[in-house]
């Protein structure tokens, strides 16, 4: 699997990233923060990163993409954008969730890893794995208030990583708390997507859809958040 080839494409929240890699080492990357721009800059990042390496979609293997929860319009552009390319050139299909892609950049930076994606408000989606990046709780939502996560701190130390970070930062104060505000990247697909190829975990083309973040059914609970 060293020459495998992978076309990554990450557009679930306002930026938006695209990344070629072979042998899991990246051979072209485009990346914009632009807001909104995900329609008109994928498309152009694409035909950029098979310029700059001098391969096209007929050498890649399979097209990745973030499958959410996230923005509708990135999402949607991502999406159409993967299905179109793999249904024509007949090329699999691999969809990573947006908290793994989260988690795979805090990999090693504390015990705990929660993933957070901005629902707007004081609401976020969020995913708990272990300080190398396993999966240890799904995606729910959440309501953020003082004692958010309080049990999980109390334990170690934990990561909250996404662009809900600053909005949770604002509400609690832990000294096992990190916290970093940011986009999830394609170049953090590598990992999940290379497994995903190998295990060939594919979608189908015809029936995928994103997970787009809908109507907030989450509620302030007692309990424990996590």
């Amino acid at each position: 699997m060293k020459d495998t080839v992978l076309l990554l494409l990450e557009t679930s929240t306002e930026s938006c990233s695209t990344v070629l890699t072979k042998g899991g080492e990246v051979i072209a990357y485009r990346y914009t923060d632009q807001p909104r721009s995900h329609a008109s800059k994928l498309a152009l990042h694409i035909s950029e990163v098979f310029a700059e390496s001098g391969l096209s979609i007929a050498e890649c293997d399979a097209v990745a993409v973030s499958e959410g929860p996230g923005s509708y319009t990135g999402l949607r552009v991502g999406v159409s954008t993967a299905k179109g390319l793999c249904f024509g050139s007949g090329k699999p299909l691999i969809a990573i969730p947006t908290p793994q892609i989260l988690a795979m950049a805090a990999i090693g930076r504390a015990e705990k890893i929660v993933a957070l994606i901005d629902a707007r408000r004081m609401e976020a989606y969020c995913a708990l794995f272990d300080g190398n990046g396993t999966l240890l709780k799904s995606v729910k939502p959440i309501i953020f208030e003082k004692n958010s996560f309080k049990d999980l701190l109390d334990e170690g130390s934990v990561i909250f990583i996404g662009n809900a970070a600053d909005k949770l930062k604002s509400v609690i104060s832990h000294p096992n708390a990190i916290f970093d505000q940011c986009d999830p990247l394609a170049k953090h697909m590598i990992i999940p997507a290379t497994e995903a190829f190998i295990k060939k975990e594919f979608k189908d083309i015809a029936y995928f859809e994103p997970f787009y973040l809908k109507d907030f059914v989450a509620g302030i609970s007692k309990k424990k958040l996590l």
